[in-house]
């Protein structure tokens, strides 16, 4: 909520609160005053709230004190016991944000302010034959409004902490301090306290989606790891503004447990590529995901979409070395998957992977293209040794997409790219190959049949050339499924919401056409 709408919202509430007492004393004292109340003397309708004796000042602002007081000690006391819940809950950063809070200082003080001042007020308050008599009207009165006041921001000051309490709004908060921070660097002395403040800013956000999952609370798991993503899209785009000393792995930096078991020239590394903080935000993801695995795999999810997106951004900002890392990480997320068997949050890392590498292929970072390939077939191959064949089939077919993509846009790593494709079936070690996976071998006629629908026959002869030897049997079935298969909807429901053995009608036209290369068929 911007400053405007807050003060905005504020008013109206105090507005809503105050009208209907006010209207109500208005009534019912002027039918006192008129009618039913008793009266004698040299009495007026308004200067009742201003001609007072002595006796009349110390009765109307002898518990005025107290009562400010008591509203103050209730006002401290609630707030304190919400927000040490919240910072036992989410993070200790909270009690911090709470009490560095604009809003929260100006009730605050008010309500100090109101306490003192009534008390200082009754005070000067003096009568007898001695001393003379002495009546603070203005004070008086100016004690009456600020003790109404009080009373009337109770309520939405209330409300006001619970909003500010609420877990978006906590993470929007930190996040937002870390921006500001490294934002307005303005020299070289302010940068230690500005890495300082960053990396706590990432290790609580990461501490509160961790808590969340823990707790599995999906949304607000979901709202810290998208933070995260946010800090740094806003730390890519005023990069080139921050000065260098920012980007040197400094001693607060090195301590760090992400990078204190790292050796000096690692480190050095990091700080000559320029990218201590992007490391230190994906650190953070590996640790989540890693926790999500076979738990909340939709943390894995969002993490991955999350990584994704941070390469595309490095990408729009032309940083090569953060797209590398982010690659790196991307492999690792695939290690951690395929050891703990998780099928199904693979089969969606993959498809987040090959999205990203289909960016890279439309930026025209051939070699990147090309590397991602690469690991795409180890992957595949690992899984297959590890007997998890869907996960190498996923893998073909998600090369056959990206193949499919390159010969489209002309890229000349195309043909690089296929070549990877028909080796997905063989072992790393370049072995004998073994009886090819049907799943993969789909994925391979599928792109044959692109290249027929181009018009291209020598490289849908290629394909034929690398599966001319499997067994007849095993060919006819393969050709059957993919015949029979015309619904491009899965019949169950998945995310990626697509069957891998769906051709569109013209395509699917062209599979005797391949089929009858294979003789005796």
């Amino acid at each position: 909520m911007t400053g405007k709408s807050q003060f905005s919202t504020w008013m109206k509430t105090i507005g809503a609160l105050a009208i209907v007492p006010m209207v109500l004393f208005i009534i019912i004292y002027l039918v006192d005053f008129y009618w039913i109340g008793a009266k004698s003397g040299d009495v007026g309708v308004v200067k009742l709230f201003y001609r007072l004796s002595v006796e009349d000042s110390r009765q109307v602002l002898g518990g005025m004190g107290e009562v400010i007081a008591a509203i103050l000690g209730i006002v401290i006391t609630v707030a304190s016991i919400i927000v040490q819940l919240a910072a036992t809950r989410y993070t200790p950063r909270i009690t911090e944000m709470f009490f560095k809070d604009r809003t929260n200082l100006i009730i605050l003080a008010f309500f100090v302010v109101s306490a003192i001042f009534c008390l200082w007020v009754n005070f000067v308050i003096r009568g007898g034959l001695i001393t003379g008599n002495f009546i603070p009207v203005l004070g008086a009165i100016t004690t009456v409004l600020m003790l109404t006041i009080s009373i009337l921001m109770i309520a939405p000051y209330f409300l006001y902490v619970f909003e500010f309490l609420d877990p978006s709004n906590i993470v929007k908060g930190i996040k937002n301090q870390a921006v500001d921070k490294f934002s307005h660097i303005k020299d070289s002395s302010q940068v230690p306290a500005v890495q300082s403040n960053t990396i706590l800013s990432v290790e609580q956000l990461a501490d509160i989606s961790m808590n969340a999952v823990e707790q599995k609370d999906k949304g607000l798991a979901t709202g810290a790891v998208d933070s995260l993503l946010d800090l740094i899209r806003e730390y890519l785009a005023v990069k080139k503004q921050i000065p260098e000393g920012f980007f040197r792995v400094s001693h607060k930096v090195k301590t760090n447990p992400d990078f204190i078991s790292m050796h000096t020239e690692v480190l050095q590394d990091i700080s000559k590529k320029r990218t201590w903080l992007e490391y230190k935000v994906l650190r953070q993801y590996q640790m989540l995901y890693n926790e999500s695995l076979n738990k909340m795999r939709d943390i894995d999810y969002i993490i991955a979409i999350d990584t994704r997106y941070l390469g595309e951004e490095a990408i729009v900002h032309q940083d090569i070395e953060v797209l590398k890392l982010v690659i790196k990480f991307f492999n690792t997320f695939m290690r951690a998957t395929l050891n703990a068997r998780d099928v199904r949050t693979a089969y969606n890392i993959l498809h987040q992977y090959r999205l990203l590498a289909e960016a890279v292929l439309r930026a025209g970072m051939d070699d990147q293209v090309l590397e991602i390939a690469g690991y795409f077939k180890y992957y595949g191959q690992l899984a297959f040794s590890m007997k998890i064949s869907f996960i190498t089939e996923t893998v073909a077919y998600d090369l056959t997409s990206l193949c499919e993509l390159a010969f489209s846009a002309g890229a000349p790593v195309g043909s690089d790219l296929l070549g990877v494709l028909l080796e997905v079936d063989k072992e790393a070690e370049g072995e004998q190959q073994e009886n090819s996976l049907r799943g993969v071998r789909k994925a391979q006629i599928k792109m044959a049949t692109y290249f027929l629908l181009l018009g291209d026959e020598e490289k849908a002869h290629l394909i034929y050339e690398d599966m001319k030897h499997e067994p007849r049997d095993r060919i006819l079935s393969i050709k059957k499924e993919l015949m029979s298969v015309e619904s491009k909807d899965f019949w169950e429901v998945i995310d990626r919401g697509e069957n891998f053995d769906y051709l569109n009608p013209e395509r699917r036209s062209l599979l005797p056409r391949f089929f009858e290369k294979f003789p005796n068929l």
